[in-house]
């Protein structure tokens, strides 16, 4: 499997991970439109996927800092990260 395949799978991953935060009724509601946001932009594929994944790492890393995010889905949410990181051009 060649390095752009291994991308898309990654952020595949990630994706599916972020669409089960979003349909979680345990997600505190505002988060779980946060996600929804996310994987729209995830998808877009104005940007390489790299800068892609690095702007979801970011925002990710802003919404796990909320002090009333449930901590299984703060746990979710770093799963995703972990995935998001192994993306590189």
């Amino acid at each position: 499997m060649n390095k752009k395949e291994q991308n898309q799978k990654s952020l595949d991953n990630a994706t599916n991970t972020l669409k089960q935060v979003s349909v979680n009724f345990a997600t505190p509601k505002t988060i779980r439109k946060n996600i929804a946001d996310l994987i729209n932009e995830l998808a877009n594929d104005n940007h390489t996927i790299s800068v892609r994944a690095a702007n979801a790492i970011s925002i990710l890393d802003e919404i796990t800092q909320d002090p009333n995010l449930p901590s299984h889905v703060r746990v979710t949410l770093w799963q995703a990260v972990s995935i998001l990181e192994r993306i590189r051009e």
